[in-house]
């Protein structure tokens, strides 16, 4: 359909937009506490992915260094995926859908996807 190919940078930004306020609201829960009781350690593993997760949630949005942040980004839900949702089950399985790690999988291809194509539209950088 030749009518949707003209607004696919549009559908993009939205996406990117979308991906990165959600990403950003997983940090501000866990930095800020909106939403949410649970706070990590300052300085532990999991409150540097919480600052990753607000602040590279908010590049992407805003289309700020979008091709850095959401590389960052890829790489953490990597490691989330791999040592909270894979490796540390008992069983050891591999599958998304059985560990629950379907949102870091996702979340991990779409940021290496956005750092592959960058901001295109509605961004802050001009580049």
């Amino acid at each position: 359909m030749k009518w949707f190919e003209k607004y696919a940078d549009h559908a993009y930004a939205l996406l990117r937009i979308m991906a990165g306020f959600m990403f950003s609201f997983h940090g501000a829960q866990k930095i800020l506490g909106i939403l949410s009781t649970f706070q990590p350690q300052v300085g532990s593993q999991l409150w540097f992915g919480g600052i990753i997760e607000l602040l590279g949630g908010l590049a992407v949005m805003l289309g700020f260094r979008t091709r850095w942040a959401a590389f960052l980004c890829s790489g953490q839900m990597a490691v989330a995926y791999i040592q909270f949702h894979w490796k540390l089950q008992l069983d050891s399985n591999f599958f998304p859908a059985v560990n629950q790690g379907e949102l870091a999988a996702l979340y991990c291809f779409l940021f290496l996807f956005i750092a592959s194509r960058g901001g295109v539209k509605w961004k802050l950088d001009k580049s």
